[in-house]
């Protein structure tokens, strides 16, 4: 009498086992763990600085969408109310991605990295609305126990709701002007001209000076900067890189804050009016890493560099690594490369990913002679501005605007679906008040987009989109009306 009732646990346990295992194999192995000879909490935290490309946070979301399944029906079969199910859930997902991530500090061949754990976390959240879309005797139920509740039954409770999604919207918002800061620098890099660690991507070119200070300069002392090099001197404590090319060995930084430049290969002569010589057998990188630079600029978001230079051929690919703040080829904090013609630049933050390269960023026909150019780049609030040799010849990019639309999407789904489900909730518990929930309908699907899209427009200097604007309410309310289109079928089926 009792066979059929345990069998379905026994299924339903067998479930969530099987889609831990899943995650254990595809994030784990090969297993091939092993124990450093020290080991400190500051390295612990110091491995986690790392960032998911594209591919690696989408298969991490669909990951876990199995175990939020398996163990919401689990949950439910065992009487479990929804809304404790939805904190198991997204405990258990989150609990089991930690884990993951920490023990990945112990495999060489995989790098822990804290997006995947909010990535997990909302996969298992999605795994957990695709039970109750499915089971429809748990989605009518938890239907007429919102539309019943006491807090249905009073409008403070209602407009409490109301607060807190707008305050979860505020959080988002926040979350996404994160995805453009410069925090996720690794401090452990040095500083390399001419070439990467992995000596497989040299330049050929000279190089006469570099500076690089810790925030964006103005137009005006970009001018200033391109008339007299000199005038970055006068940046005072702002200034951290300032490396003359003078002589053949060694090059020490002017402001005694970085290590010196040292050979690596055959020393080059610098000619006067070029600088150094720059070539597959001979490049320069500090004696240690650039600890001082990268932590300074992590903690502005903002820098300037400026370089004098020349390519000495107009055919090389790779990108050929002019400046490389890096620790192998894949890993980078910031590189100045030419591909061909072009400017390639790479710099890394949480959207373009641990090897800068998951946006285009590419300045076209900048080398097109041999001359010596002096080029001045800054960075701030997700805008990128590169001026060569004069205030005309003038490019700038906006990391937001260049986000590919199958990541746009994927980023807009991950923002928005869970909002829907929030305002889902809300329209249900004011459906007894008819104006207020059709209120509560068009507002809590338009808001959201204007919080987002008005942030980004602020904060970061990006133009206001009617597209993305659009898309954000899409997602809200696209999910709102799957789930209330599912409720009303439901009822009439009853």
């Amino acid at each position: 009498m009792n066979k059929c009732p345990i069998s379905s646990q026994i299924f339903n346990l067998l479930i969530v086992i099987t889609s831990i295992l899943l995650v254990l194999l595809a994030t784990l192995y090969p297993f091939n763990f092993s124990i450093p000879d020290s080991f400190y909490l500051p390295e612990i935290f110091g491995s986690f600085n790392n960032a998911s490309n594209f591919q690696d946070q989408v298969n991490n979301f669909l990951l876990f969408m199995p175990l939020g399944f398996g163990f919401t029906r689990l949950l439910q079969k065992r009487g479990i109310k929804t809304g404790v199910q939805v904190f198991i859930v997204t405990l258990v997902s989150a609990g089991l991605s930690l884990t993951v991530e920490v023990l990945q500090i112990f495999l060489p061949s995989r790098m822990p990295t804290p997006s995947d754990i909010l990535n997990n976390s909302i996969g298992g959240f999605i795994g957990f609305i695709c039970f109750y879309l499915w089971n429809s005797q748990s989605f009518k139920k938890t239907v007429a126990q919102i539309e019943n509740s006491r807090a249905s039954r009073s409008i403070k409770q209602i407009v409490v709701f109301c607060i807190g999604y707008i305050f979860v919207t505020f959080l988002i918002s926040l979350l996404w002007q994160n995805t453009i800061n410069l925090s996720n620098w690794d401090t452990n890099y040095p500083l390399l001209i001419g070439n990467e660690q992995t000596r497989d991507r040299p330049w050929q070119g000279y190089m006469s000076e570099i500076y690089i200070a810790d925030r964006a300069i103005s137009t005006n002392e970009v001018a200033q900067g391109l008339a007299d090099s000199s005038y970055f001197n006068n940046l005072g404590n702002s200034l951290i890189a300032n490396y003359q090319f003078k002589g053949n060995c060694c090059y020490k930084e002017e402001t005694g804050q970085l290590p010196e430049l040292l050979w690596q290969g055959q020393p080059s002569d610098a000619q006067e009016g070029k600088g150094v010589f720059l070539s597959s057998s001979h490049w320069l990188q500090t004696a240690t890493p650039v600890t001082t630079l990268s932590k300074r600029i992590s903690k502005t978001s903002e820098f300037t560099l400026s370089t004098t230079l020349a390519t000495s051929n107009l055919e090389q690919f790779g990108p050929a690594r002019i400046i490389s703040i890096s620790g192998t080829s894949l890993r980078r904090n910031l590189t100045l490369g030419q591909q061909g013609n072009d400017l390639d630049f790479r710099l890394r933050t949480p959207i373009t990913g641990e090897n800068g390269a998951d946006l285009t960023l590419n300045i076209p026909n900048i080398f097109t002679d041999t001359k010596p150019h002096h080029i001045i780049i800054t960075y701030s609030r997700a805008t990128i501005q590169v001026y060569v040799d004069n205030l005309h010849n003038f490019y700038s990019l906006n990391l937001l605007e260049l986000i590919p639309k199958n990541q746009r999407v994927f980023y807009y789904a991950l923002t928005f679906i869970p909002l829907g489900f929030g305002l889902t909730i809300l329209t249900l518990l004011a459906k007894r008040r008819l104006i207020l929930s059709n209120l509560l309908i068009y507002g809590g699907i338009l808001i959201p987009s204007l919080i987002l899209e008005g942030i980004l427009v602020s904060e970061s200097g990006k133009n206001l989109s009617l597209k993305t604007l659009l898309l954000g309410m899409f997602f809200t309310g696209g999910t709102m009306l799957i789930l209330r289109v599912r409720a009303a079928q439901l009822k009439m089926r009853s």
